[in-house]
């Protein structure tokens, strides 16, 4: 046969092309610096160059511990041109979280943030796999790392030598767990090769766009977003996650015309929540935006659409292991409220099915399985949980769902989080869409806890708005509130009132029922 069959370039590759065709054209720029294509496309070459020389070969892990920075987007191309795989590790986590990813994936080396080695430093020694002159530390010298700009700077800046195919595995990324353990999810370079061309087509990105990145790179939410922008030939800003200021942001979108963000529903309630002055920044340069992670109120929805004059803007619903599921278009968002939309280009029907596997009807809730490109290819060293994740081809991350009349989805609740009180399904969902859209709310969650006489009761965890108190909003608020809106039996029998930074979330900002759930049936 023929040495080369033709195929689909993965980002690592086709950033190569693209420093040909933009190649004085900025990719990536942060707060201080900016990088051309021909300038980041040399750099990508000598840290892959440089991986290999530390002998690391196709199919070798390289852990990665870092918050957003230019660095990181570096690392994820590198590999691509390499055929090494990338363990992307959530920069929140504590050491022994750290250690399990790191062992379990069988990383070799590792590449840490200056500031977060004392947390590797902790667990160095249960880390067998990783020899010690294979930790390299991104911004300032840390003794017992080599320094990453010291680590690339005189290594060749040529094309890497080695064969990667679309089917290859790029990145195994460990998905936050919002039951048990962590698992690894193998992701192959097609699978998000599928996924920047599905973006381009289905919301209209190109190269002239300019995408904010401020979600947590170690999370498949940028690696699907952000760097369609680079496949394309866009450019990329990115800011680090943990410093969502609004006022900073808004800032930012006016003098870098930032025509696109990813964010989630916590970052809106912040950006709308602004002071005054924050506000007066010029935005209109967003064309478009989209809201993942959660679903959107519908006061949030309005106000979004006011904040951002003729933005267009998207809700998704997808998983690490999915890619995206579903999109909520633009013209559907006061028409369809509350509703994931439905499937993206290229993608397989949607199904909702009963435990046994049967289809339910209109309006009915089952479990949401999908099919597609990007679709992941199993959980690491896991095969009874990939198998179990399946029916038929298709996946389920454990979504509850039902379908309209017009082939809209709707979310009705994670299967974990359905509660049964006195025999009824209660789904959270919809109890803190009625709650949350309060005035004086800032963020609520329902749980079901143990109850002697009903098995289990609906309580509501709220945090109020910045600046209120027990006198503008109580327990008697909440009854109020949800008195005329819904059955008895869906009504908070119990009311929680927590601060703001004690809502546990996932990094992408979800929150945990289940650790809500553990601190309060004590």
């Amino acid at each position: 046969g023929r040495e080369t069959v033709a195929h689909w370039m993965n980002l690592g590759q086709h950033f190569k092309v693209n420093a040909k065709k933009f190649g004085e054209k900025l990719a990536l720029k942060d707060h201080s610096r900016r990088f051309t294509y021909a300038q980041a496309n040399r750099r990508v070459n000598r840290l892959a160059n440089r991986l290999m020389h530390l002998g690391l070969a196709k199919g070798d892990k390289v852990a990665v511990f870092m918050d957003n920075c230019i660095e990181i987007v570096e690392l994820y191309l590198a590999v691509a041109k390499t055929g090494i795989i990338i363990v992307p590790i959530n920069f929140r986590l504590v050491s022994s979280e750290v250690a399990y990813i790191a062992e379990n994936s069988d990383a070799k080396a590792f590449i840490v943030h200056d500031e977060f080695t004392s947390t590797v430093d902790a667990i160095k020694a249960d880390l067998k796999n990783i020899a010690a002159d294979k930790y390299i530390v991104v911004g300032q010298a840390v003794e017992g790392y080599r320094p990453y700009e010291t680590f690339i700077e005189n290594a060749a800046d040529g094309e890497p030598e080695a064969e990667v195919a679309p089917a290859d595995t790029w990145i195994l990324i460990y998905t936050s767990g919002t039951t048990g353990k962590p698992k690894g999810v193998v992701r192959s370079h097609e699978s998000h090769i599928a996924f920047y061309l599905i973006n381009a087509a289905d919301f209209g990105f190109n190269e002239h766009d300019v995408c904010l990145n401020v979600m947590p790179i170690c999370h498949i939410n940028a690696t699907f977003f952000t760097f369609t922008f680079i496949y394309l030939g866009g450019s990329a800003y990115i800011h680090p996650a943990r410093s969502f200021k609004p006022e900073e942001i808004l800032e930012i979108v006016e003098r870098e015309k930032i025509t696109f963000i990813s964010l989630i529903p916590t970052h809106y309630n912040l950006i709308l929540n602004a002071s005054k002055k924050a506000k007066k920044h010029d935005v209109s340069s967003i064309r478009k935006l989209i809201c993942s992670s959660a679903p959107v109120r519908k006061s949030m929805k309005l106000a979004i659409m006011d904040f951002f004059p003729g933005v267009e803007l998207y809700e998704g619903y997808g998983s690490t292991e999915a890619g995206i599921v579903t999109v909520l278009k633009p013209k559907d968002q006061m028409r369809k409220l509350g509703s994931i939309g439905y499937e993206p280009l290229g993608t397989h029907f949607v199904k909702i099915l009963y435990e046994y596997g049967n289809e339910v009807g209109v309006g009915e809730v089952g479990e949401l399985y999908s099919k597609g490109p990007m679709l992941f290819d199993e959980y690491y060293k896991l095969p009874e949980k990939t198998a179990a994740s399946f029916q038929g081809g298709w996946f389920s991350a454990g979504d509850m769902a039902t379908r309209d009349e017009d082939g809209f989805y709707q979310i009705v609740d994670r299967k974990d989080n359905m509660i049964i009180t006195g025999g009824e399904n209660v789904y959270p969902s919809e109890i803190e869409e009625v709650i949350g859209s309060h005035e004086c709310v800032f963020d609520c969650a329902i749980v079901g806890l143990p109850d002697d006489k009903w098995g289990e009761k609906v309580a509501a965890v709220v945090v109020r708005k910045p600046g209120l108190d027990e006198s503008q909003i109580n327990e008697d608020t909440i009854r109020q509130c949800c008195q005329s809106q819904m059955a008895g039996f869906k009504r908070p029998k119990e009311i929680i009132f927590i601060d703001k930074e004690d809502m546990p979330r996932t990094p992408t900002g979800k929150i945990l029922h289940r650790k809500l759930r553990e601190k309060f049936r004590k």
